[in-house]
C-alpha cells in the first residue's frame, strides 16, 4: 500500500444507483480486496446508515467490525445543513466557512454541540453497552459510512480515529461527491470511493432503497459480525 493518501477513481462519472446499503457494502468490499484475510484490519462503521454497508465488508474481509459515533452539528432551525460534526473522544470539526458566511454565533454553535453531544453518549450506550470500542491502536482501520455529501461526519471521524493511533485509515464510501472525496483524502491515508457521479445531488439518490437504518438494525449487525480478531496460539 502507498505512503501517500490515495484516491481511488470512480467506477463511472454518470454513477449507478445500488439496491439498497447492503449491496452497496458487497460491491465496495470488492475494492478492498487487499485487506482480506488479515489479522490486523478492523472495520468501523458510522452509525446508523454507514452500518449495513460495513457489515457487508466485514464478513467479506472476514475482519471485526464495530462502530464509531458521529453526529452532525446543523445550523440552528436547519438541522438538515451541516456546520460540523462531533465524535466519539470530544472531537469537534466546524465548517468555519459556513459559520462565517451565516454569522452563527458560538453560543448558539455550543448549544447544538450539547444536544448532539447527549444524542452520541445514548448511542454508544444503546450499540455497545458497557463493552469498550475495539482496540484500533496500530491497526488497519476501515471506516465506511453509505455516502458522502459535505464530509462533515466523515472528516470527524477521522480526526477521533488519528487520537487512537491506527497505523492507516482507510475511508470506504460506496458514493461521494467528487469533491468531498478529494477533500477527505487530505486527512485519511487511503480513500477508496466506488462511485464519483458528475450530478451529485444527494447520498440517497444513488440508492433505490434508503430508509433510515433503525437501531435494531444496527444492533443486529454487530451481534452477528466478529468483534475481535481471533489469532492461533503457535507456539
Amino acid at each position: 500500500m502507498p505512503d501517500a493518501a490515495t484516491h481511488a477513481g470512480p467506477s463511472t462519472t454518470t454513477g449507478h444507483r445500488f439496491a439498497d446499503r447492503r449491496d452497496a457494502g458487497r460491491a465496495l468490499a470488492l475494492r478492498l480486496a487487499a485487506y482480506a484475510h488479515r489479522d490486523d484490519v478492523t472495520v468501523l462503521a458510522l452509525p446508523r446508515g454507514g452500518v449495513p454497508v460495513a457489515a457487508e465488508i466485514a464478513n467479506a474481509l472476514e475482519a471485526p467490525l464495530d462502530i464509531l459515533v458521529v453526529r452532525k452539528l446543523g445550523l440552528p432551525g436547519q438541522p438538515e445543513y451541516a456546520m460540523g460534526a462531533i465524535a466519539s473522544g470530544d472531537v469537534r470539526v466546524l465548517n468555519t466557512q459556513v459559520i462565517q458566511q451565516l454569522a452563527i454565533s458560538y453560543s448558539a454553535i455550543d448549544i447544538v454541540t450539547r444536544a448532539e453531544m447527549r444524542e452520541l453518549h445514548r448511542r454508544e450506550r444503546l450499540y455497545r453497552g458497557d463493552r469498550p470500542m475495539a482496540p484500533v491502536e496500530g491497526r488497519q482501520v476501515i471506516l465506511v459510512d453509505d455516502g458522502m455529501a459535505t464530509g462533515a461526519s466523515m472528516r470527524a471521524g477521522v480526526q477521533a480515529l488519528r487520537d487512537l493511533q491506527p497505523a492507516r485509515i482507510v475511508v470506504a464510501v460506496p458514493v461521494s461527491a467528487a469533491e468531498t472525496c478529494h477533500l477527505i483524502a487530505q486527512d485519511a491515508d487511503e480513500i477508496v470511493c466506488g462511485q464519483t457521479p458528475e450530478r451529485f445531488r444527494s447520498v440517497g439518490q444513488w440508492y433505490e432503497r434508503f430508509e433510515q437504518t433503525t437501531d435494531e438494525e444496527v444492533r443486529r449487525c454487530l451481534s452477528t459480525a466478529p468483534r475481535e480478531t481471533k489469532t492461533e496460539n503457535v507456539s
